[in-house]
């Protein structure tokens, strides 16, 4: 599994032809504590940089937008329920989607983690 990100700090981690979709670490700081989670249902697609997903905090409302075109496999109900788990495991048990990725070419134009790393210390 590779893990690709965004300038919008969004992160996808690709397996075969299915990727998980959640904001990263760095984001959900900026964001604060969330309150807040929705998240696509399986079964709608988008393409590359559409709203995908909303996440509210005590500070803001932010949209993601989807690193990739895909269908939506699974949306992350959990988040329903616990949406603080963006901000306890954002990279992790905190994701957002699954999508089935229609286009792997587009995968090659987002950022690899060090690459990620150096676009953040520059903000």
């Amino acid at each position: 599994m590779s893990t690709y990100y965004t300038e919008d700090h969004e992160w996808i981690a690709v397996e075969g032809d299915i990727g998980t979709v959640g904001i990263t670490k760095y984001a959900a700081e900026q964001l604060g504590d969330v309150v807040f989670v929705e998240v696509p249902e399986a079964g709608i697609t988008f393409t590359k940089g559409d709203d995908m997903a909303v996440v509210e905090s005590v500070k803001a409302a932010s949209d993601v937008y989807a690193p990739v075109a895909g269908e939506v496999v699974e949306g992350n109900g959990d988040l329903a329920d616990a949406p603080q788990t963006v901000n306890e495991d954002p990279e992790g048990k905190g994701w957002f989607c699954k999508i089935k990725i229609s286009d792997a070419a587009e995968v090659s134009t987002l950022m690899d983690a060090s690459a990620y790393k150096a676009f953040c210390e520059g903000l």
